[in-house]
């Protein structure tokens, strides 16, 4: 309260772990603060610049709490206008809960706030948002929303994705992104019929997803069935 009476160009949020038990709860809240904000500031859509929670083993490394509350985070940069997401998926501890890297978080930080509030080019900030989900045969084909070079790192088997077909069971598999188009193919020999992929979605996860500027894709998935 004592802030508000003086000019402000934006914000930078760093927030979460305490809300890692309620993810829906926290969607809801989060556009509802920002609103808060700009409404007490009186200076119209001010940028919100925000930091996912990074990985950590919290109950178990291969658990999915904190996966979940990634996700909440994820979608609020379709419920918050003028946002964006710093993504930490490659720099967490997996057994400290305040990572070290904190440099990088910053710049990841402000070259969002270079980009996107001061007109700044030639940084791709933005985390690649997956936009849809295609069926060929047995594979899966992912489209993202990315910076005009793309996904990296092209030629690379990646790993860290899981797929499944209509049994709901979950299989290890492998990704490839496509020259040319900047999608990514997804498979697994144990599933014939895709019909879902999660990637990372774990406690600690591997990073293995980026775009041309060394900015991590979030964990993600493309089903909303019950994670156990």
């Amino acid at each position: 309260a004592p802030l508000v009476p003086y000019t402000v160009k934006g914000f930078l949020w760093y927030q979460g772990e305490s809300n890692r038990p309620n993810p829906t709860q926290y969607r809801a809240l989060m556009p509802a603060f920002v609103k808060m904000l700009r409404e007490r500031w009186a200076q119209g859509e001010l940028p919100f610049y925000y930091v996912q929670i990074a990985p950590y083993r919290y109950e178990n490394s291969d658990e999915t709490g904190s996966a979940l509350l990634r996700e909440a985070q994820l979608h609020n940069l379709k419920d918050i206008p003028s946002s964006g997401m710093a993504v930490t998926l490659d720099i967490g501890d997996e057994g400290c809960i305040h990572p070290a890297k904190k440099e990088e978080i910053g710049t990841r930080l402000a070259w969002l706030a270079l980009s996107k509030t001061y007109g700044m080019k030639g940084i791709d900030a933005d985390t690649p948002v997956l936009e849809k989900m295609e069926v060929a045969g047995n594979k899966a084909c992912l489209t993202f929303r990315t910076g005009r070079e793309g996904l990296a790192p092209l030629g690379d088997t990646l790993t860290g994705f899981e797929i499944a077909g209509a049994d709901r069971i979950f299989h290890p598999a492998t990704a490839r992104i496509r020259k040319g188009n900047g999608r990514l193919i997804v498979s697994s020999e144990a599933v014939a019929e895709p019909v879902a992929v999660r990637y990372a979605f774990r406690n600690v996860p591997e990073a293995t997803l980026f775009n041309t500027s060394g900015i991590p894709a979030s964990s993600f998935r493309t089903d909303d069935w019950e994670v156990k």
